[in-house]
């Protein structure tokens, strides 16, 4: 496991846990959006002063990037397993499913650490890479199910795109319901009527 030395208040070299940093900092990112989140808060999460996270990190925006990495690699894997799903019906359970135990896990702020931070992103580069990251989820389920479409596992009527991004609004909007307030059997309900009303 990575570590990196660090500098304590009073300039003498300390090591400290990289990895378990910036899985801290990510939680104070998911529950306080990138805005909200103050360098103070941060440190103070990751155990460190501020010389120390920017000798580690870099600058605020810097570290966000480094927390979205390890979230996608880490609680919102399941987004990206789900295109692997053998067919259409299955990629969208998988996705609801997933953002579902995501919401309403034991550690989980009830929101989605992305949909959070997009939501605060300001008016800087990070809006830029935001939006063009939702391109490419849209993009990559466009395609998923057009191959679905093209192999006979949707019908030829269905459009690729219309449903890419039904499902991704569906998404986002558990998301917000979870945050303000929906249980665990209100999200199932909404996966529940997708699968459903679900092309066949």
């Amino acid at each position: 496991m990575a570590r990196k030395k660090g500098t304590t208040a009073s300039g003498r070299p300390r090591e400290f846990d990289t990895e378990k940093a910036l899985r801290h900092a990510m939680q104070v990112f998911w529950r306080k959006g990138y805005i909200g989140a103050s360098l103070s808060d941060l440190t103070e999460a990751m155990g460190i002063n501020r010389p120390s996270l920017y000798a580690a990190f870099g600058n605020k925006e810097e570290l966000f990037r480094k927390v979205l990495a390890l979230y996608f690699k880490g609680p919102s894997a399941y987004a990206h397993e789900s295109l692997q799903r053998p067919t259409a019906r299955a990629v969208v359970e998988h996705l609801l499913h997933g953002a579902i135990n995501m919401l309403t896990g034991p550690k989980s702020p009830s929101t989605c650490m992305w949909v959070n931070c997009a939501l605060s992103s300001g008016s800087g580069s990070l809006r830029g890479e935001f939006a063009a990251q939702r391109t490419e989820g849209h993009e990559l389920l466009r395609r998923r199910f057009q191959r679905a479409i093209d192999e006979g596992d949707l019908p030829i009527t269905a459009d690729a795109q219309e449903l890419a991004h039904l499902v991704l609004t569906i998404n986002y909007g558990m998301t917000v319901q979870a945050s303000t307030g929906a249980t665990r059997k209100d999200l199932e309900r909404i996966a529940t009527a997708v699968l459903r009303e679900w092309p066949s």
